[in-house]
C-alpha cells in the first residue's frame, strides 16, 4: 500500500507529515552545491550552516523565494532528498502525496510545483492551499457555516483566507513574512548602524528580541558584522524598540493585507470572525506582540495556534486522510487538487 505523505513546502522550512505517523521531517529548505560539478552536498539543516561561510566553487541556495519555486531543478533534488529519506527509495511503492501552495500561485506556479514532486517520486500530487491547511491543522472546523478567520505567516508570504463550509470565501496572498522581516533588520543595520550583518544574523535578532509591539521590558543583544566605515569585524548593542521600528513597513503591510480582506468579507461571515476571533499560524506568529498588534489594527481578538509552525504539515496530512470527503465539498470545485 503506498505511503500517504503531506509537504509543506516552505520558503523556509520543509516538513513531511506520514499518515499515522505525524510529522517526520522539519529543515530548512536549502541546498548546498558544488558548482564545478552541480553534485549535491548537504541539504536541509547542515546545508543552513553553510550560507554565508562557503569556498567559492559551493553555494548555499534556497530554491524556494517568495512561496514559490525560483529554481525547479534543485527543488526537485530537494524533494527527492527528503522523500527517500522519509519513506524509503522503493520503485514500487510510490507516496502518494499532497503539498501546500499559497493562495496566490498562478497555474503555472502550480503546475511546476506538482511536477516536481512527481519527478521526486510521488505516485500522485495533490495540490491544496495553505490557508486552508492550517485551519485544518489548527484544529479549526472548516466544514461548518460558519466564518473562520486565518492569518498563515511563512517565510516568503503571509496568506490571509476566510473560510466558511470547505471553502475560501475571501482571501490575499501577500510576499511580506520571515524573510522580509530579516530583510528589514539587515537595511535597518545597515542604515542606523552603517554594519553589515548576514541572512543568518538577521534571522537570530528577530528570534531574540524581533517585535511587534512594545514589550513591558525593553530587551537587548549584541550584534556582531562588518563596520561599512572600516571594513572591520565591530560589534554593536541593538534593543528591542529599535527591531520593532525596523520592522514597520513589513508589519504595516500585513495588517492593511489583513483589513483589506475583513472589507471584502460578508456581513455575516464578518460577525462570526468578530465572535470567534482570528487564529494566526506559521513561523511568523512566533514573534512577539504580532497578535496584539494585529488585534490593535483590526479591533477582532487575535489569537496563536498552537505549534503555529507545524499548522500547514499537520493539516495537509488530516486532508490526506479524508481525501474522498473534500472532493466533493467547494473547496475542491474551487481549488481542483488533481
Amino acid at each position: 500500500m503506498a505511503t500517504e505523505v503531506g509537504i509543506d513546502l516552505g520558503t523556509a522550512n520543509v516538513l513531511v507529515y506520514i499518515k499515522n505517523k505525524g510529522i517526520v521531517l522539519s529543515e530548512p529548505s536549502v541546498v548546498a552545491i558544488n558548482k564545478d560539478n552541480n553534485e549535491i552536498l548537504a541539504v536541509g539543516e547542515d546545508a543552513r550552516q553553510m550560507l554565508g561561510r562557503t569556498p567559492a566553487n559551493i553555494i548555499a541556495v534556497r530554491p524556494l523565494r517568495d512561496g514559490v519555486i525560483s529554481d525547479y531543478d534543485i527543488t526537485e533534488r530537494m524533494l527527492k532528498y527528503f522523500i527517500k529519506k522519509t519513506c524509503g527509495s522503493s520503485r514500487f511503492f510510490k507516496p502518494k502525496i499532497m503539498v501546500c501552495v499559497p493562495s496566490g500561485v498562478t497555474e503555472v506556479e502550480k503546475r511546476a510545483v506538482r511536477e516536481a514532486a512527481t519527478q521526486a517520486g510521488g505516485k500522485e500530487v495533490y495540490l491544496m492551499e495553505e490557508p486552508v491547511a492550517a485551519a485544518i491543522g489548527a484544529g479549526l472546523d472548516i466544514s461548518k457555516p460558519d466564518g473562520i478567520m486565518v492569518i498563515d505567516i511563512g517565510g516568503g508570504t503571509t496568506d490571509i483566507a476566510v473560510i466558511s463550509l470547505g471553502g475560501i470565501v475571501t482571501s490575499a496572498s501577500v510576499k511580506m513574512a520571515g524573510d522580509k522581516f530579516d530583510d528589514a533588520i539587515i537595511k535597518y543595520m545597515r542604515k542606523v548602524h552603517k554594519l553589515y550583518i548576514g541572512e543568518r544574523t538577521g534571522e537570530e535578532i528577530k528570534k531574540q528580541i524581533g517585535t511587534a509591539f512594545p514589550r513591558e521590558e525593553v530587551a537587548t543583544m549584541e550584534c556582531r558584522g562588518r563596520d561599512l566605515v572600516t571594513g572591520l569585524p565591530k560589534t554593536v548593542q541593538v534593543t528591542s524598540e529599535e527591531i520593532m521600528e525596523a520592522l514597520e513597513e513589513p508589519l504595516h503591510t500585513i495588517c492593511e493585507a489583513v483589513h483589506s480582506v475583513l472589507e471584502q468579507t460578508p456581513p455575516e461571515l464578518a460577525a462570526d470572525i468578530s465572535n470567534s476571533g482570528i487564529v494566526i499560524t506559521g513561523g511568523g506568529g512566533l514573534l512577539y506582540g504580532i497578535d496584539q498588534r494585529i488585534k490593535q489594527r483590526t479591533g477582532i481578538d487575535v489569537r496563536i495556534a498552537e505549534n503555529p509552525t507545524d499548522c500547514v504539515a499537520i493539516g495537509t496530512g488530516k486532508a490526506l486522510n479524508e481525501l474522498e470527503s473534500l472532493e466533493g465539498t467547494s473547496l475542491n470545485r474551487r481549488e481542483p487538487y488533481l
